[in-house]
């Protein structure tokens, strides 16, 4: 898995690539602790992840809780459809919001 952080106008945008799994969950989560900036909002384009398992929802949920503890908005973009479905019928969705792409994203986190 790799991550990459851009800047799309005041929005922090982190893409994912590769497998989000029991494999890579514990890096992932610390690379994405390191990478959420306090206060801001962050947009997470997943629409290059290949896999998402169970361990990849917690690390978002972890992510989310995180963003929430210190003030930023966080939402994400491109979400995988077997990813979004397991989501939407787990409540995931209810925690993010989620746009078809990393530009809607964007226009969503700026409003």
């Amino acid at each position: 898995m790799q991550l990459a952080k851009y800047m799309q106008g005041d929005v922090t945008v982190i893409a994912l690539d590769g497998r989000l799994d029991s494999g890579t969950a514990t890096r992932v989560q610390q690379d994405l602790e390191a990478l959420v900036p306090e206060g801001a909002p962050v947009l997470l384009d997943l629409s290059r992840v290949s896999y998402m398992s169970s361990a990849g929802l917690r690390v978002l949920l972890l992510v989310y809780r995180q963003a929430n503890d210190s003030g930023a908005r966080i939402a994400l973009a491109a979400v995988p459809r077997d990813a979004y479905e397991i989501m939407a019928a787990t409540g995931f969705l209810d925690f993010f919001t989620v746009s078809d792409s990393v530009a809607d994203g964007v226009t969503a986190l700026s409003a």
